[in-house]
């Protein structure tokens, strides 16, 4: 099944990120971070299928060693909260074979960043799927972005661009400082920019499956820039895919399976809704004819033949109990006209989309707390072996502790490096973050469990749609047979 994911953020140090850190993830090495005086080992990370590094004509032939690169980059960005380089998530496809990917991706890679002269490192990775899973490759890119200039040496990431008065002359402040804008000196964290690289690459594995006579199509577009009414499920990753797989439930998967079954509720609603609208326009012609009888009165003509033809007392009543309920349903809802039945239906579409719109921002927060405390737990789990290392001196026994824990140390530095910015006078507020999580869950099977209702008025509108269209059904044919006999006997 094609497939379009396409992410971008920043590694930062801000958010306790580091380049080297990352890049050694990312291509399944091991790296050492002078800034930070410390080895990143992902020596013994699975599904790293390629990696290579892109330059542009004007780049120093150093760049093309990973470790340099990226030291490089972390020398030349000094400040604590410094932006280091993009990254970068692309899915790839499982209709293409494994060398059409990276070729895809070089080519890609090439056009769009290396021609505007950015340093390109990417990886491809292709995951070990679970039985009954799906293949799940992709292909991670860093690119520094303090751009290079024509000789190589690191430029400016921004230029100064001051505000002039009337007469062309810069305007001062009240301290009398020249006033002036922040002008980015690339256009690569342009929002422009960003669509053209996301569409380039739909566009780009749109021609593959055309070249393969596969009718499948990727859009690099939201569901709803594309007019689609579905809220985008979360992304699991590998860990979480791979738990579901073996039966266990997880957070991420439980989200997913509401989120699924909203979209499956929604969908039926707008159908329904929109089939109603259509009919509803169709009544309001019948029934803006002169004389034309309102709801109750079409309604009372459907019972009525009905009773003509019911064989038995207990059916008659069954008919006139089924009248009044729905008699009653327009009455307590001031419906008696089909434009007041029309403002009905609308006003269920747009609860609908509110509630989808909710949902969806509820789903996102949960991603985002999830997230934090999965890092929690790294962090709680890694600190007291962090702790244990920092007090052994003697470098032989270092090593061997370092050796047995690693992927404790390796997690906990990752963790406390994301979760840096929430400590709090040395706290992390996992307490708030849980509470918010239940809360959120709970928020959401609320507004999940609303569109049952709604449903079901949905559905009681449908039967009134059905009864009288039986009647206007039964009023044209009769019509239909005066007129013909008028012009028989005339």
């Amino acid at each position: 099944m094609a497939l379009y994911h396409f992410h971008v953020t920043q590694i930062k140090r801000s958010a306790g990120q580091s380049a080297i850190a990352s890049a050694a993830y990312r291509s399944g090495e091991k790296l050492h971070s002078e800034y930070y005086g410390e080895d990143s080992d992902y020596t013994r990370k699975g599904g790293v299928i390629c990696s290579e590094i892109l330059l542009p004509p004007n780049a120093p032939p150093s760049f093309s060693n990973r470790e340099t690169l990226w030291n490089e980059v972390e020398k030349a960005e000094r400040g604590k909260k410094a932006q280091l380089a993009y990254s970068f998530d692309i899915a790839l496809q499982n209709e293409f074979s494994m060398q059409e990917n990276i070729e895809l991706a070089r080519q890609f890679l090439l056009e769009q960043f290396v021609s505007r002269g950015m340093v390109v490192d990417f990886a491809v990775h292709a995951p070990d799927k679970e039985d009954g899973g799906i293949s799940n490759p992709h292909f991670h890119v860093m690119c520094p972005i303090r751009p290079l200039d024509e000789h190589g040496r690191w430029g400016n990431k921004q230029r100064r661009e001051y505000l002039l008065d009337k007469h062309g002359e810069r305007i001062r402040d009240e301290a009398g400082n020249y006033v002036f804008n922040a002008v980015p000196t690339t256009d690569w964290g342009s929002p422009d920019t960003l669509e053209h690289w996301r569409q380039a690459w739909a566009d780009l594995c749109n021609q593959k499956f055309a070249e393969k006579e596969l009718d499948c199509r990727i859009d690099h577009r939201s569901y709803e820039r594309q007019g689609i009414d579905q809220l985008p499920t979360v992304h699991e990753g590998v860990t979480v895919r791979a738990m579901e797989a073996k039966g266990i439930r997880t957070n991420k998967g439980d989200l997913n399976r509401w989120i699924k079954a909203t979209n499956d509720l929604i969908r039926n609603l707008k159908k329904k809704i929109s089939v109603l609208l259509d009919w509803l326009k169709e009544a309001h012609e019948e029934l803006s004819k002169p004389q034309a009888p309102n709801l109750a009165h079409l309604l009372s003509d459907y019972y009525s033949g009905r009773n003509a033809g019911a064989w038995s007392q207990k059916a008659k009543i069954g008919n006139l109990k089924e009248f009044n309920e729905i008699v009653n349903y327009l009455m307590q809802n001031k419906l008696t006209t089909p434009e007041e039945l029309q403002e009905r239906v609308s006003a269920l579409s747009e609860r609908i989309d509110t509630l989808k719109s909710s949902m969806r921002g509820k789903s996102e927060r949960m991603k985002e707390l999830d997230e934090l405390l999965r890092m929690v737990q790294f962090y709680t789990k890694g600190k007291p072996v962090a702790d244990k290392l920092a007090t052994i001196k003697w470098k032989g026994k270092r090593e061997q502790f370092m050796s047995e824990n690693e992927n404790a140390l390796r997690l906990y530095h990752m963790a406390e490096r994301k979760l840096k910015p929430y400590f709090k006078d040395g706290k992390l507020p996992i307490t708030v973050w849980r509470k918010e999580r239940d809360r959120l869950e709970q928020e959401y099977k609320t507004e999940q469990a609303e569109l049952s209702p709604i449903h079901a008025e949905v559905k009681k509108l449908w039967q009134i749609k059905y009864k009288v269209e039986q009647v206007i059904h039964a009023q044209e044919k009769t019509a239909q047979s005066r007129t013909k006999k008028h012009q028989i006997e005339h």
